[in-house]
C-alpha cells in the first residue's frame, strides 16, 4: 500500500506534474498520482491554480453520494438476505419455530427453554 504524500508535498510538486500531465481528466490524474480522492484533488488543484469549475465539482459530489448510496443499498439487501435465511417464527408458546408439522401445528423451541438456555450462558 502506497502512503500519500503530505498536502504540502504535494502542492509544492504539484506545477510540475501538471506540465507533464498528458492525459485527459486533471482532478483523475491528480487523484490518482497523488492517493488522494476527487475531492481533495479538486481542492489542491484550485489551490495551484486551475481554473475547476463549480459544476464539475457538484457533479463529483452527486456521483460520489450516488454510489455511497449505491454501496449502502446493496449491504442492506446483502443483510437483509442473511436475517431471512436465520429468520425464526416465534410466537406465544414457541421463541423459536422451527417447522410445522404435517397437520400444521408448529414445533421448536418454548419461551421457557430458551430462557433456561440463555440463563445457563
Amino acid at each position: 500500500m502506497k502512503k500519500t504524500l503530505k498536502r504540502e508535498k504535494r502542492l509544492s510538486s504539484a506545477k510540475s506534474w501538471i506540465k507533464t500531465y498528458s492525459g485527459n481528466n486533471l482532478v483523475k490524474g491528480y487523484s490518482k498520482n497523488y492517493f488522494v480522492d476527487k475531492l481533495c484533488a479538486v481542492k489542491e488543484l484550485r489551490m495551484v491554480g486551475v481554473n475547476i469549475s463549480e459544476e464539475y465539482e457538484k457533479q463529483l459530489i452527486n456521483s460520489m453520494e450516488a454510489l455511497r448510496q449505491q454501496r449502502l443499498s446493496f449491504k442492506k439487501k446483502r443483510e437483509d438476505k442473511l436475517n431471512d435465511l436465520c429468520e425464526f417464527d416465534s410466537d406465544e408458546n414457541f421463541a423459536m419455530i422451527i417447522g410445522y408439522t404435517s397437520g400444521g401445528f408448529p414445533y421448536g423451541v418454548t419461551h421457557e427453554e430458551m430462557d433456561e438456555t440463555n440463563n445457563k450462558e
